[in-house]
């Protein structure tokens, strides 16, 4: 994998207006494929981008996917997305670079990320998000929105055209600015407004206790909304049996013993 940020941007190519007019469109739209597909048709044909996936890293917590779009139509990309945000996005190069990011004002950095699946060690994490959706190659265009939120516009190469050539990242390079702040709006516009209350509280949970592991964390988030242990067991693939040990460990780390004292405490004005 490697990674840099945009300081000075080539000047962009010239686009279809139609393509522009589209991507400017389909900012703050509710269709949450709406806003990836006008990605990836202003990308599709320059540089032979076959699917395209948008992702928020909020606060820590795992992943929400924004927008998704596949050439080949279908939910596939949105199945495998949720496969990625349950299991494998911990092993993601875009969580180094979320680490090793310098800090910045939110929205003046503009990060490139590749990753191609030679990059990847993990044999299931490759499998599931890079050989069955049949890519090899990603770009991932990463923008900060806001104190402890990052995007990532994520552009993947379908494997019949191999990994991406240096004029094909070029081009990409080019037009990031564009495509990463319209993303940046879209979320404030819409996506941000999905963020609801149970994230906020589960980063407040981060905040009281940073040293609660990453199943803890994903159970207690699971108990914040409203599911049941064998709800969560389902969405982590673990027992339900798995979920509530998990469950005892994280209120033992929090001095709480119950689900109620879990909400007094996400609630409670002298929280940080």
């Amino acid at each position: 994998m490697r990674y840099w940020s945009i300081d000075r941007p080539a000047p962009s190519p010239l686009l279809d207006l139609s393509r522009v007019t589209g991507l400017v469109a389909a900012i703050g739209h509710a269709d949450n494929t709406t806003f990836a597909a006008e990605v990836l048709k202003t990308l599709a044909e320059p540089a032979t981008i076959s699917q395209c996936t948008v992702f928020a890293y909020e606060f820590g917590n795992r992943p929400r996917t924004v927008s998704v779009a596949d050439h080949r139509g279908g939910r596939f990309l949105r199945d495998v997305a949720d496969v990625y945000s349950r299991h494998y996005y911990l092993l993601d190069g875009n969580q180094r670079v979320i680490s090793s990011a310098p800090q910045a004002s939110p929205g003046s950095s503009l990060i490139i990320h590749q990753q191609t699946s030679d990059d990847i060690e993990n044999a299931g994490y490759r499998a599931a998000c890079y050989s069955d959706p049949q890519v090899c190659d990603r770009l991932s265009l990463m923008v900060q929105p806001a104190e402890g939120i990052w995007l990532s516009v994520n552009l993947y190469r379908d494997r019949t055209y191999g990994n991406f050539e240096p004029g094909e990242i070029a081009l990409v390079e080019a037009l990031a600015p564009l495509i990463g702040h319209a993303a940046r709006h879209h979320y404030v516009m819409h996506g941000q407004n999905q963020l609801g209350i149970p994230q906020l509280m589960l980063a407040r949970v981060r905040r009281l206790c940073p040293s609660l592991a990453k199943r803890e964390l994903d159970v207690v988030r699971g108990v914040l909304e409203g599911r049941t242990a064998a709800e969560i067991a389902d969405l982590m693939g673990i027992k339900p049996a798995s979920v509530i040990t998990y469950q005892k460990r994280a209120y033992q780390r929090l001095g709480i013993s119950s689900q109620r004292q879990l909400f007094a405490l996400c609630l409670s004005t002298d929280a940080p």
